[in-house]
Formats: structure tokens, sequence, C-alpha cells
């Protein structure tokens, strides 16, 4: 059975970076009705979904995964045919730095909105129930590190390195384990590194970017010639759809965007776009690039992430359309049109740029 009539959809994660672009890109493109279930932690909030308050498709709650009873509630009220589950920690360096938070968060809070969910799907009555969907959004890092010229598939061994990517892994277990033991009809997709518009300032794109329109550092860790598959996040939520809609209950399907980069060349790249279409640049930087600075390499860093995404392709029709090129240029318009957004999330005062996941001996 596909999606195909206007279905209600609860999102986990919703004012997150992925979650809130998927959300853009589902009130825009369809007639389906959203329930944003978001705690809004440091790196949500709700200015980056401002445009649709009002809006009769869109409904948010203020809540943690890991209240059990107040997702029950949502559960109850909204009534959701899809749950797509995109809360979660997600930063590398700051699982270093507190793993428990990760712990809770990315697997605590999964269990129990598996069982939440479970309880809620077994309660339905057809044709609700066979139309139910849970879809679990994770991470090419639960793979591990691969060797240089190979690519993760759907059938890759689970080799987590990070506190975050162990976590992870955990959660994507839990809901195989819930598909396989109770029936649960689920979807799981992992993919690979995401940038884009309103993603929070610690990630290596808009972090890069941040800093050197105020003069700082480009740190990059260790040489730089560690390797990502950079997906742009309105693919990824095409992708995204394209699951709900179409994808086969208990799969997995690997998203990726064709598009493996070295940290240095992603760096270098933005260095090259600042120079080009940065009109106030100061008259003291000679280009960008002079502001690279290379530092101790980050505990545990695997060295090579990339994505073979031949099954998403050929059974849902799905390919990503912006090269890194087209991609990145949009990202550094978008952060250079929308600097006051990044001043009203940074103004939480839990991040200011500085570097997180060094181990303290």
């Amino acid at each position: 059975m596909t999606l195909k009539l206007e279905k209600k959809i609860m999102i986990t994660g919703g004012s997150g970076f992925i979650g809130s672009n998927l959300i853009r890109y589902l009130i825009k493109n369809t007639n389906h009705v959203l329930l944003n279930y978001d705690k809004l932690s440091y790196s949500s909030n709700n200015v980056s979904l401002s445009e649709f308050e009002g809006n009769k498709k869109y409904h948010f709650i203020c809540g943690d995964i890991l209240n059990s009873s107040l997702f029950s509630e949502a559960l109850e009220n909204f009534k959701p045919n899809i749950i797509m589950n995109l809360a979660a920690e997600t930063h590398v360096d700051r699982s270093i730095e507190d793993p428990y938070i990760f712990v809770q968060s990315n697997i605590v809070g999964t269990s129990i909105i598996l069982e939440r969910s479970l309880d809620y799907w077994n309660k339905l009555s057809y044709p609700e129930k066979e139309i139910f969907r849970f879809h679990h959004i994770s991470t090419d890092e639960v793979f591990g590190s691969l060797n240089f010229n190979s690519f993760f598939n759907e059938n890759s061994n689970y080799n987590p390195s990070s506190p975050y990517s162990a976590s992870k892994a955990a959660a994507d277990h839990l809901v195989k384990a819930w598909y396989k033991t109770y029936g649960l009809p689920i979807l799981l997709t992992n993919c690979s590194n995401n940038y884009g518009p309103f993603q929070f300032p610690e990630k290596l794109i808009p972090l890069i970017i941040m800093n050197a329109l105020n003069e700082k550092e480009l740190q990059i860790y260790g040489d730089g010639q560690q390797e990502r598959d950079w997906l742009f996040v309105d693919d990824h939520a095409k992708a995204l759809h394209q699951v709900i809609s179409h994808g086969k209950i208990g799969e997995t399907y690997n998203i990726g965007g064709n598009n493996v980069k070295t940290n240095l060349e992603v760096v270098s790249e933005i260095c090259n776009n600042l120079d080009e279409i940065y009109k106030n640049k100061p008259t003291h930087i000679n280009k960008y690039s002079d502001l690279i600075k290379f530092v101790a390499d980050r505990p545990g860093h695997d060295m090579r992430y990339a994505i073979d995404a031949t099954k998403i392709k050929n059974e849902l029709n799905w390919q990503p359309q912006e090269t890194f090129e087209t991609g990145i240029k949009k990202t550094i318009l978008w952060y250079l049109d929308n600097i006051e957004w990044c001043k009203v999330i940074l103004s939480k005062g839990d991040y200011n740029g500085e570097r997180l996941g060094l181990i303290k001996k």
C-alpha cells in the first residue's frame, strides 16, 4: 500500500535542522497535516517554522520523547497515520564530552516512543492499522569508517566509533526489533552528512561560514583528508517523502548525496565562494582560506563515509538533484541573508562557536 491520500504525520524533532526542512517541504508540496513534537533544545527553535504559525496543516507540541505520558497523549489526540522520528542528539563532539544525554535521548527516548507507538498501533482498527508507519531517520555513521573508494549499502555491518553513532546504532536495532518481535510496521533510513539552510552553527559547514564572516580561525581537524558524502537537506526531505509514500514495510533505505568530499575540500569551497560573492569582506583579509588552521584531530575520527544509494534510486525513483557546488552556494547565500536567524538561535547562550569534544586529561 502506498501513501497517496492526505495523511496525518507526527514528526518528532521537527524544529531541528532536518526536521524543519522536512516540514517546510511537506507543507509546501503535499496536503498532509503535520504535528511537530519537539522539546526545543539548544539547536532547535520555532523561528525556523514561524512562517507556518496559524497554518491549518501545521500543529506544534513542545514535548520531550522521554515524556512517555505526554507522547501518548499527543498520539491519542492527533491520531497520526505516520510517525517520523527525527528527535535525537546529533553532534559527535558533544557526545564525546557528555555521552549520557545521547544515551538518554537516542536510546531510551527511542525505546519509549516505540513502546507508545506500538500501544497506539495495536488499538487501531482497519484501515488505519494497515496504513500506519513508523519511520526512523538515522545516519550512515552507525556503519563506522570505510576504506577509500568503498561505499555503505543497506547490508553494511554496524561498527560505530563515537558515543553518538553508537547511540544511533542502538536505536536502529531497537526499531528493527520492534518490527521483528511485535510486527510494528517500520521504515528505516540511514543518510549521509546533511547541509543547507537552518543548520545550527556547531556543524562543519555553518560553523565555517559563520567563523569566516567573524574573521575567526577556520579549524580543520587533523590533515582534513577525512571524506564525507554531502547531502543537500532539500534532497533529503524529498527522499523521506518518497520513503513514507512508497517504501516497503521493514525495509532500510540508504540516502546519499553522491558528493564525496574531503573536509579540506569542503572548507576550501566555502572560502572560494565567500571570496567571490561576499561583498563586505574586510580589506585586511586577502583570501578566506588564509584563516584555515589545522588542529588536533577528533578522538576516534572516522576517515570515510560514503553512501551507495542504488536501492532507493531503483525502488523508489529518488536521486539527489543538487551537486555539492550548487548546494553549497545556495547554503552560503542563505546564511548571508539570514544572519539574524543565527543570532537568535545562538542567543540561548549554550554555544558560542568554541571547539567541543576534546577529551580532558
